[in-house]
Order: C-alpha cells, then structure tokens, then sequence
C-alpha cells in the first residue's frame, strides 16, 4: 500500500477543466445518463438481509436504491429507502405478527420483479435525456430499470437526481411511486 500525501492549496488559483468542453443538454443521448452494469458493477443487497440492517446500511452509502438478489445472485427485485422506512417496517411486522422490527427481512419488503417494468436497451440508443425525463416525470418515478430483452438482463438504472445532477437542472418528479407504474410492460 502506498502511503498518500495531503499537500496544501492555498497557491493554487486556477481549475482544471477538459480541454474540450462537455455540452449536454435534454438532447443529448439518453445511454450517456444511465448507470451501465457492463461498466458499473450495480449495487446489490441479499433479500435475506434485514430490512433495519438494509436501511442502515443505504444511509451510511448515502444510496437510496438496490437490486435485491438471491444467495446465487439472481434478480428478485429492488428495494428503495422509502419501503425502508420505520412506517412501512412496522407495518410489515404487524401484518405478519412479528415480535421486533428486527426480524423484517428486505423480501418481505421489497418490489418483486414480477411487478416491476423497465426501459428497453434497444430503445434506449436511439432515445434523447429528454425523452427519459418525461417518461420519468410522467410516471412520478424517480428510478427506471434498463432491461437487454435480446440477452435476458437487467442493464442498468436511471435516476432523476444523477440526470439532474448532471444537467444541472431541476428534476420535478411530484411524487414518488414503486416501479410497478413505470412504462409499458416489458415481456
């Protein structure tokens, strides 16, 4: 392991910036504002984890989605943090009688993929940021799978925070939902 210097900055008064300036805009190709899984590894928790220990978990990474996999890594779902949420907790382990929060799991909580619909890689390429951020805002949905029909995968994410981020412009998404209201059905 190499040992790292912190070295002072008070002399230095100019900002790097790329030689040749990044343009994007609500036109530019939607495939530059997804998180790629070929590029991305994505962020998976086991559905056997415990919805308390998930939810701690998600706040220390400052993460509010992941893709709930089984003990083989296979897609089962996503759980987000508002389904994480002391509310939604309780109310789990009221309706199934369980003695401690403690003993939610994220399966139980979670939106299983028989619920959930996505974008379709092949449409995507051929899609504007734009066209993304009005499906997102015409479904309230703050997240959107990205799914490769051709190979049975699960491709990627979108997420209005990193999109607005990286436009630097405000996202209205006025409420949020589960992914099961996101798009048209993808068989």
């Amino acid at each position: 392991m190499h040992k790292l210097t912190l070295h002072p900055v008070q002399n230095v008064d100019e900002l790097a910036f790329p030689e040749k300036p990044v343009h994007i805009s609500l036109n530019s190709p939607a495939k530059a504002f997804f998180t790629d899984f070929i590029d991305s590894e994505p962020m998976v928790i086991e559905s056997s984890v415990t919805a308390v220990e998930a939810r701690n978990m998600m706040i220390k990474t400052h993460v509010r989605l992941k893709l709930v996999v089984d003990e083989n890594n296979r897609f089962l779902g996503i759980i987000d943090a508002e389904h994480l949420s002391d509310q939604y907790i309780l109310l789990q382990a009221t309706n199934t009688g369980l003695s401690s929060l403690k003993e939610v799991l994220v399966s139980e909580l979670m939106t299983r993929k028989k619920d959930l619909t996505a974008l379709n890689y092949s449409e995507l390429v051929l899609s504007t940021i734009g066209d993304v951020v009005n499906c997102l805002q015409d479904n309230y949905q703050q997240h959107c799978l990205v799914v490769d029909r051709e190979n049975h995968k699960i491709r990627g994410l979108f997420s209005a925070s990193d999109i607005s981020r990286k436009l630097r412009l405000p996202i209205d998404i006025h409420e949020q939902s589960s992914f099961a209201r996101v798009f048209s059905a993808v068989s």
